[in-house]
This record gives C-alpha cells, sequence and structure tokens, in this order.
C-alpha cells in the first residue's frame, strides 16, 4: 500500500519507499513506451507458468523498522532453488534501458529479499531481474546472491532515508483529519438543494457506493459535493480526493472552492495539486524527454527531492505555483506534478488523468492500493469523452509523407504498411465502410513499422524529427486499442479528398478504431475507488448512463430539487417552426422575426444557439440584414482563450445584444453569466447529432446491445445539450428570463419527459413576444 496511517506507525508500499529513496539521475522516457498493463499482467502470468510446481506467486510480505511498516507482494519464489523473482516486462532492447531503471529494480528486488529472509528465516537468498520482452516472450535474467544480514542492512537503510518524511507525513494526516471533523461549510446555510446533494454525497462514501446526482445548474454543485466528501474522510479513512473535469473551468471552480474552504481549518492543511496535460506544462516543447536534450530532464531525479518538500510547503499547487517550483529548482513542471501526486490530498485534473488507457491516477491507485473518492464534475460530458480515450485513428495521407522523407532504417517497414493500407481499402467504393476487423496482415505491418520506428529513435537520441515520433505514438495507440476491442467498438475506413499537393486521386483513406460503448473500461476504474460521485444538471435518463459508462449494480441515483421557481424562466415553444436540415432555409426568417420581436420588447443580452456554424451564420447574417441596430457577436470556429474571453465580455450588467453560438460548444454549457448579464436564449435545434453513415452505424450498434438505437445515439444526448444551454439564463435565486425553443419537435411527449420537471413550458403564439419576469425584491 502507498502511504497510510496504521494505529501510531505509517505504512509503505515496496515500489513507493524505493522511488522516493532509489531513483536518481536524469528524467528519461527513450526507453518507452512501457508495456500496457494488460501486457504487463499477461507477461507476470507467463513467467509463472514456466516455473517449475510448487512456485509462489504474487507473494504477500511485509517488515518493520522503527515504527515504518513495508508491504507489497513479491512476484515469486522458488523454494527449491531459493530463489526471489523481480519481474520486470519490457518492449525493444533491454540495452536500451537507462542504467537508473536497473538501478530502481534491483532496490525493490533486495527490499523483497530482506523481508523474505524474515518471514521465512532465511541466512541468504537468490535473487533474479527477470526482464520479459513482450513481442519475443523471451526472458533475460540477472542473479544476485545475497546474505540476510547484508539485505537487512540495504534495507534499514532505505527505511531510515524515509523516516523523517513518514513522520512528517503520519503528522500532516493526524492533522488534516482532525481539521476536517471541524470543517464547517463555508456559507451561512446552504441553498435548496445544496443539503439534500451533499447529504447524497456524505451517504454514497459512507456505504462506499457509486453516486450519480443530477442538480440544476447555478445551485453549487461543487462546493457541495467537495465539501461532503471531505466530511467523510476521517470516517471512511481515505488516502486521496480525485476532482475530474471536462474542461478547464471545472478545475478553477474546485480551486475556488477549496479556496472558500479555508475559512474553515482543514484547508490550510490539504495539499491540492491541479494537474494539466503534458503540452500545456511542457518549457520545452522542441526537446525531447531526456536529459541529453532538455534541462530540466538533466538530474531530475537528484533535484526531486528539494523541489518536492518546497512545493508541499503551500497547500495548493495550481498550475502558475507548480511551475514557480518548477523551475526554481530547475525540473520538469509537468512530471514534478506526477511525483506530487502521491503525496497530495486533493488532485484536481481532466477526465482522462483517471479514465484513460494510460491514466496517471489510476495507475498508482492500483499500485499503491489508494482508498480514492472520486468526483466527476459536468459528467454529462463523460461519454464522448470516454469514447475518445478508447478510440484511435490513423491517416495515410500522415504515412505518405512520412515516405517521402523517413530514413533509410525505417524506409522499408513503412513502404510494407503502405502496401497493405492500400489492400485494405482497394475495393472501398463509398466514402464510409465499417469492417469487421482489422485484417491481421495490416496489424503485423503496423506493428513492424512501429519497432522499425522505435530501433531507429534509440539509435539516434539526438533525432527530432516529431512527425516520425507521432506516427509512432499513433500507431502503438491504434494496437493498444485493438487490444482492447469488443464489440463495443467499430472498425472503418472513410476516404477523405486529398489535400493539395499530396498527390492527385490519392484520398486520405483514415482508418478509426471508434468505442461507441466505454462501459466496459470505466467498470474497471469505477470498481478501483471507494466511491465515485458523477454530477451534472444533464443525467436523463438513468439507464443511459448505466448502460454506456458500465456504471456498478448498486449505483445510487439523486434528483436534486431545484430552488428555482417555474415563474423564473418564461419557456415557449415555437411549433410552428422546424430546424430539420431540409427545413433551414425556410427557418431563416421566422427565427429572426422572433428574435427581434423578443428583443424590441425586453431589451438585454440573450444567446442564440444553433445545430452548426453554417446555421449560425445564415441566421446571424439575415439578422444583421433586416436588424442593424441590434449589436450582435458570434462564435467562430476553434476561438483562442482570448476570443472566447472577449466574446464573454459582451454580456455585461447594462449590456444590449445578441451572441450567436453552436449548441454543445464553448458557451453551450460552464460559463456563469447572472443578473442582467443575460436574460434570455433561443434554442434553434434539438441538439441532435447528425444523420451520418458513422452514427447510423453507431445507431445500429446501440440498437442491437439496448434496444434503444435512436435514443441512445441521437435524442438523449441531444436533449442534454439543449438542457445545458438553458441552464445559463437562471444561476441564482433572484434570476430571472425567457427561452424560445425554436422547433415543433419539443412539443413531442419523449421529448418532453427529458426535460427538467420545474419548467413550465407553454407554446409561442405565431411569432409572439414574452416578457421577462422583473427580478425579485
Amino acid at each position: 500500500m502507498m502511504s497510510a496511517k496504521v494505529d501510531a506507525g505509517y505504512v509503505v508500499g515496496v515500489r513507493t519507499l524505493c522511488e522516493f529513496t532509489a531513483k536518481q539521475g536524469d528524467l528519461d522516457l527513450r526507453f518507452t513506451p512501457a508495456p500496457s498493463a494488460q501486457q504487463g499482467v499477461a507477461g507476470h502470468g507467463i513467467v509463472a507458468r514456466r516455473r517449475p510446481a510448487g512456485y509462489e506467486a504474487e507473494l504477500s510480505l511485509s517488515g518493520e523498522h522503527d515504527g515504518l511498516t513495508v508491504r507489497g507482494r513479491a512476484d515469486g519464489y522458488d523454494r527449491g532453488a531459493n530463489r526471489l523473482d523481480e519481474v520486470k516486462t519490457h518492449c525493444g532492447p533491454l540495452e536500451r534501458m537507462p542504467a537508473n531503471h536497473r538501478h530502481l529494480h534491483w532496490a525493490q528486488a533486495k527490499v523483497y529479499g530482506w523481508m523474505l529472509c524474515r518471514q521465512f528465516g532465511l541466512p541468504g537468498i537468490d535473487i533474479a531481474l527477470v526482464y520479459f520482452e513482450i513481442a519475443s516472450q523471451t526472458e533475460t535474467t540477472f542473479v544476485e546472491t545475497h546474505a540476510a544480514v547484508d539485505l537487512r542492512a540495504f534495507f534499514e537503510d532505505q527505511c531510515r532515508r524515509f523516516l523523517a518524511w513518514s513522520r512528517q507525513e503520519l503528522a500532516h494526516a493526524n492533522a488534516r483529519d482532525a481539521a476536517l471533523v471541524a470543517l464547517r461549510f463555508p456559507h451561512p446555510s446552504f441553498r435548496i438543494g445544496q443539503r439534500e446533494l451533499s447529504k447524497g454525497v456524505y451517504r454514497a462514501a459512507a456505504s462506499g457506493r457509486c453516486l450519480v446526482a443530477q442538480a440544476p445548474t447555478g445551485i453549487g454543485k461543487t462546493i457541495a459535493t467537495v465539501f461532503a466528501l471531505l466530511k467523510a474522510w476521517p470516517g471512511q479513512q481515505l488516502d486521496k480526493i480525485c476532482f475530474l473535469t471536462a474542461k478547464g473551468s471545472g478545475r478553477r471552480l474546485a480551486l475556488d472552492a477549496l479556496a472558500r474552504l479555508r475559512d474553515g481549518a482543514a484547508p490550510a492543511r490539504l495539499r491540492v495539486v491541479e494537474l494539466v496535460a503534458r503540452d500545456k506544462a511542457c518549457e520545452h516543447p522542441d526537446k525531447a524527454c531526456h536529459g541529453e536534450s532538455c534541462p530540466l530532464a538533466r538530474r531530475f531525479y537528484d533535484r526531486l527531492p528539494a523541489a518536492r518538500a518546497k512545493a508541499l510547503e503551500g497547500p495548493l499547487l495550481d498550475q502558475a505555483a507548480l511551475r514557480g517550483v518548477a523551475l526554481e529548482h530547475e525540473v520538469c513542471p509537468f512530471y514534478l506534478g506526477q511525483e506530487l501526486v502521491r503525496w497530495a490530498d486533493v488532485v484536481i485534473g481532466d477526465y482522462n488523468h483517471y479514465f484513460d488507457l494510460h491514466a496517471v491516477l489510476h495507475g498508482l491507485a492500483l499500485a499503491n492500493e489508494w482508498r480514492i473518492g472520486i468526483l466527476v464534475d459536468e459528467a454529462h460530458n463523460l461519454l464522448e469523452r470516454a469514447r475518445s480515450m478508447y478510440s484511435a485513428r490513423l491517416e495515410r495521407a500522415k504515412l505518405r509523407a512520412l515516405r517521402r522523407s523517413a530514413p533509410a532504417a525505417v524506409a522499408p517497414a513503412l513502404e510494407r504498411l503502405g502496401r497493405c493500407w492500400s489492400a485494405l481499402h482497394r475495393d472501398q467504393a463509398d466514402a464510409y465502410r465499417d469492417y469487421p476487423a482489422v485484417p491481421a496482415h495490416f496489424v503485423t505491418a503496423l506493428q513492424q513499422a512501429s519497432a522499425a520506428i522505435a530501433d531507429h529513435l534509440a539509435d539516434t537520441p539526438a533525432a527530432t524529427d516529431s512527425s516520425l515520433l507521432q506516427f509512432h505514438f499513433d500507431a502503438l495507440h491504434f494496437l493498444r486499442v485493438l487490444e482492447i476491442s469488443g464489440d463495443h467498438a467499430l472498425f472503418d475506413v472513410t476516404l477523405e479528398p486529398s489535400a493539395p499537393g499530396s498527390g492527385r486521386g490519392r484520398p486520405n483513406a483514415v482508418l478509426s478504431l471508434r468505442n461507441i460503448v466505454p462501459a466496459p473500461h470505466l467498470g474497471a476504474r469505477f470498481a478501483a475507488a471507494h466511491t465515485s460521485i458523477l454530477f451534472s444538471a444533464t443525467l436523463t435518463p438513468m439507464h443511459f448512463h448505466r448502460d454506456t459508462l458500465g456504471l456498478p449494480a448498486d449505483t445510487a441515483w439523486l434528483d436534486v430539487e431545484s430552488p428555482f421557481e417555474p415563474e423564473q424562466l418564461a419557456i415557449r415553444v415555437a411549433r410552428h417552426v422546424s430546424t430539420r436540415y431540409r427545413h433551414r432555409e425556410a427557418s431563416l426568417d421566422a427565427i429572426v422575426e422572433l428574435i427581434a420581436n423578443q428583443f424590441a420588447s425586453a431589451p438585454g443580452n440573450y444567446l442564440a444557439f444553433f445545430s452548426s456554424f453554417d446555421y449560425l451564420r445564415r441566421v446571424a447574417s439575415r439578422f444583421a440584414e433586416g436588424h442593424p441596430d441590434v449589436p450582435i457577436w458570434a462564435q467562430s470556429p476553434a476561438m483562442a482563450t482570448c476570443e472566447r474571453d472577449a466574446f464573454l465580455d459582451r454580456f455585461t450588467d447594462a449590456g444590449r445584444g445578441i451572441g450567436f453560438a453552436v449548441l454543445g460548444g464553448s458557451f453551450g454549457e460552464g460559463i456563469d453569466l447572472p443578473g442582467r448579464r443575460l436574460i434570455g436564449a433561443f434554442v434553434a435545434t434539438l441538439g441532435l447529432p447528425p444523420s451520418n453513415p458513422v452514427n447510423e452505424h453507431i445507431r445500429r450498434r446501440m440498437d442491437s446491445k439496448f434496444g434503444a438505437g435512436y435514443d441512445y445515439t441521437y435524442l438523449y444526448p441531444g436533449i442534454q445539450k439543449v438542457v445545458q444551454a438553458v441552464g445559463r439564463v437562471i444561476r441564482g435565486d433572484a434570476d430571472t428570463g425567457v427561452v424560445h425553443l425554436i422547433d415543433d419537435r419539443f412539443d413531442r411527449p419523449e421529448v418532453r419527459k427529458l426535460l427538467p420537471a420545474w419548467w413550465r413550458i407553454a407554446p409561442a403564439r405565431g411569432t409572439g413576444v414574452v416578457l421577462p419576469h422583473q427580478p425579485r425584491e
């Protein structure tokens, strides 16, 4: 187990102990990629099966020194030969492994060696480092003979080097838990719905269950959930809380919530670390992650102790604070953050930090047997994000570009891959086609090409061909996703038009492995947590999320009462308008008239949502022609942060105008425009995903799995976007506003039952005007 309190002592895992005491030298990622978790487990199993009868695999061991307890599972022990095996799986030639990796492995093996000698009263033992190469399934073994007395001295030396830290950690844990017991809610009272949500979170943590909580926007879900899980921490003996978000704005809300809780005693004793993506934290994107290239990787582990100690002096390490400490100590900010995860109490990061195929939080939680609580913010986003995590794609155009400049050592493998690629879709007449499986000959060619690139990169470490490296990573990801794909994934080929200059008549054949039901993957993530809390304003219907996300069978469901009154939000359905694709041209004038009439009767700030940028531009253009006196501003594709900020800055208390945006985009959720900053919205779409070959393929698969293909593919995801967009209008108890749902399908019973119960919907009269209610006194 990682570091934890056990009575008056402290318990630490072998891996954590040795990574603290025995890591040295440079950060070096050249001996990568490491095998996947599945490959590692399989490799250990193969090694164990090759051993003689009586071989003991996964042997639980422990040892103590001066109040410190060290625990772990040795990979295997052969009693007849009196040999302990420490097994490490790897990919590629072993001679490329950096010396500091081997140094760490020997340290772990020796610690296990002493604990085994102690447990069985052995005077000495043979210790073997067994390196198992995944592709060839060959073993390379290094054996040393050690006397028990020497192993004990080594073990005690590692413990002494860790003891000062462990005592500091134990003191921190005791102070933190005492402060959490005394923690009080940071506001004079709970809002309506907040207390119910907090109680639900606390009960779920106390029972070790998963909770799905649907709660209206604007009630303060973040502070309610964080507070409740912190209060549950001491009683449930948690090791860590992970607050996971879909967007950067969610991370900021979590950091702000913890800052507000500082009025209590606990947050000053909480260590909070914000994780960001590597490309956002990297100081030298033009350099490779090893000491010969990047100065912040050079002597990383030698400088780490001082940087770690300095970082943990402050309770809250957001991205800026973490960067400051890292640069002060000349270490990589991204990998310093990864190291600090082990010692943080609360980790704030993106969904992918726990749910992704290579998620660091999930990997560490398993390795260290952490008891963790997971908070999943705006959980309606998890399905699409998880689908992308367990999907992969390869582009023929990128391979063609590589072949024109490929190194001699790599060129033959790329040529073979290109031929297999052509053969795969040679008979494909349509732009899109799904296939039952990825052909075996293509998989072999892709593996060989990836291996050739890996060999070249290892032989020329100074090379900086980013396109070759990126293709290598894309190929490896494709192969790993393929390993875990089943009937919850699709394989298809899309023939895209070739880019200018890439060759006439040569389409860009894009191969896609599309995950459509991430339940098998996410289920294991939920099972690894003590409790998981998923919360959002749009989680209806429950069975949709249960089926697609793989929620545990005993998951609790909570639909939190809205604190808002129906009179605060006037909702009208424009049942005379159709926004279906074939009717869009005919809908333009009606939509423009409706928006203009509403604005004329109640000037102020409004948001108008559309299904696409093309639809948005057509309505905005016609509106500008007919009503040049009304200020308008529009979302554009791929807006930079400063452009998004400028869009939102137009919504002032005294402002007037219409902001045009796409539904499901940057302004459809996660923004807060209270009071007069936003008094109404127009939603000119049901938000349904487009009907295309890919979505139709998904619909058929969903229908075969769940019997509700249309609902699971189109209706439920679309209405979620609508409810999120409408949630921008009412943000507080004193807010009032108006919303026009522009499409006749909003009148259908199957749509109405998916809308919030507190909404009071009435039909619009023609293009009539609805006046927002005046703010309550």
